[in-house]
């Protein structure tokens, strides 16, 4: 498998795991068909802090398994990828 294909199949995980993560009943290919332009899809759904949180270290690790890269560039590839891909972070009430 190429680097290029290695890299599409990593954000396709990815976002798979980040729905698994914050419990919604979506996959990549889903996204397809429910972004629209004004309402991107990654705004439409959201996860908690402690969630997102799971999910990028998962995706550090994953990341450096898959592309064979050092962990700190792992980390900052994960951390553009959360910036670009990640769900809106729901605040939780604390009453």
């Amino acid at each position: 498998m190429r680097r290029e294909q290695k890299k599409e199949q990593v954000t396709k995980d990815l976002i798979n795991k980040m729905f698994e993560i914050a419990g919604h009943d979506l996959t990549f290919d889903d996204i397809k068909t429910i972004d629209h332009p004004d309402n991107p899809w990654y705004m439409q759904y959201s996860m908690t802090e402690e969630q997102n949180k799971t999910w990028r270290d998962w995706g550090v690790q994953y990341i450096r398994e898959k592309l064979k890269t050092k962990k700190a560039l792992a980390i900052r590839d994960m951390a553009f990828f959360d910036l670009v891909y990640g769900l809106t972070i729901k605040k939780e009430n604390h009453e």
